[in-house]
């Protein structure tokens, strides 16, 4: 996981906003909102097929907000399927 969060922090950063990335990636889903697996640059844990996590960007700017776009994702073998 921690892979998928450096590309996506690698072009956030490419587009001059290093700055505003205050958060993790995204997170599991099923029962429950919020599961695991946490997607953070610190989660060394490979995406299993059969898994089902959100991806959910997030740029925040102090004293101004923050726009954040939440994709839900099935893990397939070789790649990502978005509902």
């Amino acid at each position: 996981m921690k892979d998928v969060v450096t590309r996506v922090e690698n072009y956030i950063k490419r587009e001059g906003f290093k700055d505003n990335i205050y958060h993790g990636l995204g997170h599991g889903l099923g029962l429950e909102v919020h599961e695991l697996p946490y997607i953070n640059r610190y989660n060394t844990q490979k995406l299993r097929a059969g898994m089902v996590v959100t991806i959910e960007p997030g740029l925040y700017f102090p004293g101004v907000g923050g726009v954040r776009s939440e994709d839900v994702v099935v893990v397939e073998k070789n790649r990502g399927v978005v509902l």
